[in-house]
């Protein structure tokens, strides 16, 4: 990539500030990138990790490292008197704060102003002025929404800070607005330490394109064309790219007109970015991020920029020259996450035993993982971003889908397939079609089993037994013996060894083994050859070729059974809160949300599985818990004695 740096701007004034060492406020994949451009720069860095990120990526490629006692983020990370005494101590002379956390924090932002130290960010005014959604809409004469009717109805309850899809609630029902805004309060106040909401419309199936800003000291803004990112779930985004394709030109310059307008009425300094919902060929503003985008890559490749460069040349007080770079191609960015689609999306955590991306075909990769580290629950689940850049749309989502399906990751249950299913869907294909409704429709085909997963289990279980060295207790038997049986997931192999030293498969059928070794089987299936790699580890999972696949044992462990109505953590994570007046004893409906669970950056509900009588409650709001633990159980035969069985755990 061809980028922009600070030696192609102009000059520092003299009484500018020369940053030499930066404190990056900030973990995981963003830390890294930002550290991947001092270093080019020259630019010494400094982590700051919490107890549960002391082993993290980032903290082994700074140069230097400060402790922030505790794990959770309101202890650490969220933290700015200590990460202003960690930027003092560790000898830094600038703050980069990266996305989320603090970045958009007036207040940190002049803390680390105030302690003598460069802040790379825009103004704190600026950020106050912008950071609030209720302020910036305010500023350009746009009404929040007051006195709900139902012919507003559906509307969108909102977080007025952060973003992330933290804060956010659907309401089509009057009667559920109330609730809703509570709910949306709690969750704001827990993640961005401010519990302020609103409501707003709710534009049905738009799409989400933005424009990324770039500004300097001297008056000059960049308007780096646009970004559509549409493709989200639970309010966040999934793929993400540049420009954004089939916009109408007089709908495109209206957007990046406003996003100007925006950032010289605030006076803004730095990169941010402007989001709309673009709907019936019209433009509805929904924010200001005074901070970088996660999704920034795209415009960096279809720039030839690099905007962390340019940030911390903006901060030393160099000028942008007058117009930014001419664009030029197509690039497109997918987020990995460690989360299973078909199941709620639910986060996932374990080690990464095996972490490689194809690199050919102008692939980047920004992670905060590498293989053997593990996946905790305190924060996002994103594992990395994946981005490409070609001559034209259709051959970068093809590279793009190429890469991720090559992809050798073992461990937790990831977006992967999901990804590459979206990514070569014909819905996807068509950008007259693309909206933020895409999961909505097509979620339930793109969360489908991929195919071929019975013939890698065929490989795991020929894998397992030339593991053992290919026979049932060791030797041939004149007799022939039963079918040897294992079961991965909900696929049943059968098979048996051959006096040839081989193996015949008896189920599934129309299977010839080509050969068999511990790490690799060689199958045919309807005159075509297929190899598979196949790795085996010792929580049960079992990867083979593309396939992740859990073995199921042969017989089923008494402990593991359940009582009816059992309500089961769904992952680890931290009880935030119990519903209102909810006890033992309580009648409850089928649907009712009864509990609460934060995972990494995301609050999950656990509902009631049946309308029944609450017979055990086993959560307590705060409390950390594993997955499959138990929380609770809805009975329809309440007994005294199943109530008097409660206890918290």
């Amino acid at each position: 990539m061809t980028s922009i740096t600070p030696s192609a701007a102009s000059t520092t004034p003299s009484a500018a500030p020369t940053i030499s060492t930066v404190l990056v406020a900030n973990r995981g994949e963003i830390a890294c990138r930002v550290f991947r451009t001092c270093r080019e720069l020259g630019i010494s860095t400094v982590a700051v990790y919490s107890d549960a990120d002391a082993g993290a990526l980032h903290v082994r490629e700074a140069d230097a490292a400060v402790r922030l006692p505790g794990a959770a983020p309101s202890e650490t990370y969220l933290r700015g008197d200590l990460v202003v005494k960690a930027a003092l101590a560790a000898g830094a002379d600038a703050v980069h704060p990266g996305y989320g956390f603090l970045s958009e924090n007036a207040d940190f932002a002049r803390a680390v102003t105030a302690a003598g130290l460069v802040w790379i960010g825009p103004p704190p005014a600026a950020i106050e002025a912008m950071a609030s959604k209720t302020r910036a809409k305010e500023l350009l004469g746009i009404a929040p929404l007051t006195d709900v009717t139902e012919a507003d109805l559906p509307v969108l309850v909102k977080a007025a800070a952060g973003g992330g899809g933290r804060g956010m609630r659907i309401v089509r029902e009057l009667a559920h607005l109330e609730s809703e805004l509570a709910a949306a309060s709690a969750e704001a106040a827990s993640a961005f330490g401010d519990g302020e909401v609103f409501v707003e419309p709710y534009v049905e199936n738009g799409r989400h394109v933005e424009v990324q800003l770039l500004c300097d000291a001297h008056g000059t803004v960049w308007a780096l064309g646009t970004r559509d990112c549409s493709l989200q779930r639970r309010h966040q985004k999934v793929v993400e790219e540049a420009p954004a394709p089939g916009l109408p030109a007089a709908l495109e310059a209206s957007l990046l007109d406003t996003a100007v307008r925006a950032a010289k009425a605030v006076g803004y300094v730095g990169a941010g970015t402007v989001e709309f919902l673009v709907a019936e060929g019209r433009a509805h503003f929904l924010e200001m991020n005074t901070r970088l985008q996660v999704e920034h890559p795209v415009t960096e490749e279809v720039f030839g920029v690099d905007l962390v460069a340019l940030q911390l040349s903006v901060a030393e007080g160099r000028a942008l020259p007058p117009e930014p770079p001419a664009p030029r191609g197509h690039a497109i960015e997918a987020r990995l996450y460690a989360e299973d689609p078909a199941r709620g999306w639910a986060p996932q955590t374990g080690v990464l035993h095996l972490f490689e991306l194809p690199r050919e075909g102008s692939v980047r990769l920004d992670t905060g993982y590498v293989s053997g580290d593990a996946v905790g629950v305190h924060y996002d689940a994103m594992l990395a971003k994946v981005i490409v850049h070609a001559p034209t749309r259709a051959e970068a989502v093809r590279k793009l889908a190429h890469a991720l399906d090559r992809a050798r990751i073992h461990g937790p249950v990831t977006n992967r397939d999901l990804l590459v299913a979206s990514l070569r869907h014909p819905e996807f294909g068509d950008p007259g079609l693309l909206d933020t409704g895409f999961y909505d429709r097509n979620g339930a085909t793109l969360t489908e089993p991929r195919t071929g997963a019975e013939y890698a289990a065929v490989a795991a279980a020929l894998a397992e037994a030339a593991g053992r060295g290919g026979r049932f207790g060791g030797g041939w038997r004149n007799l022939r013996s039963q079918d040897e049986t294992r079961t991965y997931g909900d696929h049943e192999v059968r098979y048996r060894p051959t006096r040839d030293e081989g193996y015949e498969v008896t189920a599934p059928e129309g299977v010839r083994v080509v050969s068999a070794t511990p790490d690799r089987v060689r199958l045919e299936v309807d005159g075509v050859v297929r190899d598979f790699d196949v790795t085996a580890y010792e929580d049960g999972t079992v990867h083979a070729g593309r396939h992740r696949l859990t073995r199921r044992p042969r017989f089923t462990d008494p402990r593991e059974q359940t009582a009816p109505g059992s309500l089961l953590a769904p992952m680890p994570g931290t009880v935030v809160r119990v519903a209102d007046g909810l006890a033992v004893g309580a009648r409850v409906e089928a649907g009712q949300p009864l509990l609460w669970l934060e995972a990494m950056k995301m609050e999950h509900r656990v509902i009631a599985p049946a309308s029944g009588t609450l017979t055990a409650l086993h959560a307590v709001p705060g409390r950390q818990v594993e997955v499959g633990a138990l929380l609770a159980v809805v009975s329809d035969d309440a007994t005294p004695d199943a109530a008097q069985e409660d206890q918290t755990v």
